[in-house]
């Protein structure tokens, strides 16, 4: 059982897991002209808040995660919801080839800095985009690593413009990025700080 099967059944208790996915969601459907003949993934999806948010906006949303708990909250929300175009997969894409259709959007929030091969993983996001689709990714701005403490192993965020070469570098067009959300954390017993969100859209031609 890894980090994110423990924290699965109580993530969307925390208040500001719900706020950013409000508005992370809010500005993909203002920046990307979302429609009801879409099929969208959601790379890491957690407990799906994002592919809720917009699930009436798109025709049929795929969430992948790897955590087993995190997939079976989610399966149990699309039961409650009774939400028909919601499919919920326990997958491992930095691992696993994707091999069954292709996706007019790909989304993925807070996820990145967690996968080891951005540049693999990028590719991988390319090949399964439908041409016309859209990728777009929410992650940290660079931080001094105090957002996940010692012995994280991820990335401490990215520097937007190195993000945005590496994106254009597998045929990407349109990249831009703006800050999205601000998450207030407490670092230590003494401690509360600021990590700035950006959100970052791009185009497959």
């Amino acid at each position: 059982m890894n980090e994110f099967d423990i924290k699965a059944a109580g993530w969307d208790l925390n208040p500001m897991h719900i706020e950013r996915a409000e508005s992370v969601a809010k500005q993909i459907a203002e920046r990307i002209p979302l429609n009801t003949l879409m099929t969208a993934l959601e790379f890491g999806a957690g407990t799906g808040l994002n592919s809720f948010l917009l699930k009436d906006k798109l025709r049929e949303i795929t969430m992948l995660d790897s955590s087993p708990e995190m997939v079976k909250i989610i399966k149990g929300k699309i039961e409650s919801a009774r939400a028909v175009n919601l499919k919920a997969l326990c997958f491992d894409l930095e691992t696993q080839d994707w091999n069954n259709g292709g996706f007019d959007l790909i989304m993925t929030q807070m996820v990145l800095h967690h996968v080891a091969d951005i540049d693999k993983i990028v590719k991988k996001f390319y090949m399964m985009l439908n041409p016309g689709g859209y990728l777009a990714i929410a992650d940290l701005y660079p931080e001094d690593g105090s957002f996940h403490g010692a012995g994280f192993k991820g990335h401490n965020g990215f520097d937007t413009e190195a993000l945005s070469s590496l994106i254009r570098n597998h045929g990407f067009k349109n990249v831009r990025d703006e800050r999205c959300f601000v998450i207030n954390k407490k670092i230590s017993e003494s401690e509360t700080r600021q990590f700035d969100v950006f959100l970052m859209t791009a185009g497959r031609i």
